[in-house]
This record gives C-alpha cells, structure tokens and sequence, in this order.
C-alpha cells in the first residue's frame, strides 16, 4: 500500500502507527511523511533526532510504553491486595517488545506477578481472553497496539463480564466503559498531524519541524463501571484525574 502510495505519487503520506510508519519510509525518502506512533522514532529509525528530524518524516509520538509503569501503579492502588495481574499485548507490533518490557520491569518493583497474552488475530484474541478468564487475575493490563484499540468494545464488556479491574491506555476505552484509562488524548495527536500536514502541503519541509512530544496525559475514570465492579476509587487517585465519567 505504501509502494503504491509512492507511485502515484501523492503530496503526503500520513501513517498511522508504527506498521504503517515503517513501511512508509521504507517506500520513500522524498515524499513527506507525518507519523503518529507510540514507540521512540529515533530508535525506530523514522528521524535522526526529535528536534531536527533530519529526513522526510516528522509529527508526533504518543509515548505509549514508558507509561506503563503509571498505568501499574494505578492498578496497584485501585487493587491493594492484588498479587497477579495480566497483560494483553499485539506480539507482532513493533513497539510491543519496549511496551512489554517496561510493563515487567514495572510489575517487579510492585511486587507482582505479570502474566502475559498475546494476540495479532481476532481468532488469538479471543483466546486470549478465554486464558485471562480462566486465570481470573487481581486486574488486566491492556497494552496500546491499534488492533487492541480497534477491539475496545470486546474487551470493555470481558472486562465486566469476568469482573476484572481493568487499565486500558487510551480514553476512548474509558469513554466505552472501561474502568480506568491512562494515556495521550489520540484526537489531540490526530489534530496536530493535521497542522503538520497544512505546514508541508504549505511549502515547510519535514526536517525542519520538530517531532512534538505530548506534555499532558489523560487519567480518565469511569465511576458507573467502579460502582458495577464494587471498585471505591481511592480519593488520591480520584484527585488526580483528569476526568470522571460518571
């Protein structure tokens, strides 16, 4: 798809995620390209540096694995006597392994076990679900890939068929009736491609504008789905949210 982009040729190439990211520059290195991903796009490859790209591609990464250990401890506070917990993660995506990685290294200094899931596949997913039930871990991690986002109603109503407490990376889980949600507001993200986008199309060149970084990230509680799980929102954690669905 990204070849096909390059023949026609079109002016942008807008990517989202990572795959789409990657396959995008490796298709060309004149056409310009605005990502928005959650990995770190040095390490990736997509830029040279976050403030001079030093490319054709630039935008915005949404630093989704780092916050894993804040997404941890939240699940730590909501569930003290937790001892378990479980993750759902996209094994194929390219940030997974980082996201994962940081998702371990956050459980051990809790003092918790992290059980891990895979799924690339709505046929993987649903077994994956069918494992976590069986399991019935103290709370579930759900991890940032697109394909999990994509699935959100499914795991919102797992989550409250299994009575499983339950931290998903972006809003729009909270806004679906997940529990609790820690993460950069998407739509914001989305927004700002778009001002990088009327910039190039404008005649700015993508090595000189700067990969931004987001500065603010959403916790997002959904006191109907605290009330259905019989979860009391500690007050700290409840001062420290940025919205309460209620």
């Amino acid at each position: 798809m990204a070849a096909e982009l390059v023949r026609r040729p079109v002016d942008v190439i807008v990517a989202q995620a990572p795959p789409a990211a990657l396959a995008a520059k490796a298709a060309t290195t004149t056409i310009p390209i605005v990502f928005v991903v959650g990995f770190d796009p040095i390490a990736a490859g997509l830029v040279e540096s976050l403030s001079q790209p030093s490319g054709n591609a630039t935008d915005m990464t949404l630093m989704t694995g780092p916050l894993s250990q804040k997404r941890i401890e939240a699940l730590r506070e909501l569930v003290p006597k937790a001892t378990a917990i479980a993750m759902l993660a996209n094994p194929v995506s390219p940030d997974a392994v980082p996201e994962i990685g940081d998702a371990q290294a956050a459980a051990r200094a809790n003092g918790l076990e992290l059980k891990m899931h895979n799924a690339s596949t709505p046929v993987e997913l649903d077994a994956a679900l069918g494992a976590i039930a069986a399991q019935h871990p103290d709370a579930l991690l759900v991890g940032s890939d697109p394909f999990l986002l994509i699935r959100r109603n499914d795991l919102v109503a797992f989550a409250a068929r299994y009575q499983i407490p339950t931290i998903y990376p972006f809003r729009e889980f909270a806004d679906s009736g997940g529990l609790i949600s820690y993460g950069t507001n998407i739509a914001n993200a989305y927004r700002q491609a778009g001002i990088y986008v009327g910039r190039i199309l404008k005649g700015a060149k993508p090595a000189e504008l700067p990969v931004v970084q987001p500065t603010k990230f959403e916790l997002v509680i959904n006191l109907k789905t605290a009330k259905t799980l019989g979860i009391s929102i500690p007050p700290m954690l409840h001062a420290r949210s940025d919205e309460v669905i209620e």
